[in-house]
């Protein structure tokens, strides 16, 4: 009796310590994080259980949902109630802020950090609704001295660029590349998204394929009617000609990053800097 009171009080006390030790190393881990990776855009890891079979990462909390769901893409056809409807100057506030983060793991490290998942779901709010990028799981660095990595990744059609996505290029052209341009070309599914209010995979399904969708939308911009087919919320608060001058400018910075050449895309610092300048310049209410 006593050997086996012996052993269970051993597993106990091992599991105490594997549970102390564990949280003390997590806990230095989080701190180095926040010192690598301080930027207010991103969710911030604050935790860990170590007491379930997996263990669970545990971030700060995101009261006011995800993009999708605050744009009513949820099986919700209007913004749930409790939230302001997201009106242009606002949007493009969103899009400045996640095009600076993403340019900041381009840049702000030693080995640039290609995101790989920059889809709207990615983006959720806090209690301050400030937007924050989460889920680096697919996240992947350049090697040093390369301009690429080559690797296998599974991910939604849509959200693929056509340099790696195997139907829009021949055979002998498949790669698997990514670098920093991959990041710009998802990050267009948040300004469609932004701006349409329609689900990218949604109009991605409409069209066909990605050039069917961007000859679509470069149609309407060239005749002067994208705003038929943007956001109704957005079109309501077309209160002045800024503001769809400012439209405008934001949906041919859209195709520009939906180019199908990864050479001709801008950077992500590029595209801050133009969503800042018609972020600043809509003056009007």
């Amino acid at each position: 009796m006593c050997s086996i009171i012996r052993k269970f009080k051993d597993r106990t006390d091992k599991r105490t310590l594997m549970l102390r030790n564990g949280a003390t190393v997590l806990k230095e881990l989080i701190a180095s994080s926040h010192a690598q990776m301080d930027h207010k855009h991103i969710l911030k890891l604050i935790g860990c259980c170590l007491e379930t079979p997996i263990p669970i990462l545990v971030f700060e909390y995101g009261e006011y949902r995800t993009l999708p769901e605050r744009i009513g893409l949820c099986g919700n056809p209007q913004p749930r109630p409790q939230f302001e409807p997201l009106r242009l100057k606002h949007r493009l506030k969103i899009a400045m802020d996640i095009a600076h983060t993403l340019a900041y793991l381009h840049v702000g490290f030693p080995r640039p950090i290609v995101f790989r998942h920059v889809i709207p779901s990615r983006i959720l709010f806090n209690e301050e609704n400030v937007a924050k990028l989460f889920d680096f799981s697919l996240s992947i660095s350049i090697p040093e001295g390369e301009t690429h990595i080559t690797d296998c990744l599974m991910q939604p059609r849509g959200y693929c660029a056509p340099e790696y996505v195997p139907e829009y290029v021949p055979e002998y052209m498949r790669t698997g590349v990514f670098n920093e341009k991959y990041d710009v070309y998802t990050f267009s599914a948040v300004l469609l998204e932004l701006l349409t209010g329609q689900g990218s995979m949604d109009l991605l399904h409409t069209h066909g394929s990605v050039r069917h969708l961007i000859e679509h939308l470069n149609n309407y911009l060239q005749n002067n009617r994208f705003t038929e087919i943007a956001d109704p919320i957005i079109v309501q608060d077309l209160s002045c000609t800024e503001k769809e001058h400012q439209l405008q400018a934001c949906a041919r910075l859209t195709l520009e990053c939906l180019n199908e050449s990864a050479v001709d895309r801008p950077t992500m610092v590029d595209v801050t800097k133009r969503l800042r300048q018609i972020y600043c310049s809509l003056s009007c209410n």
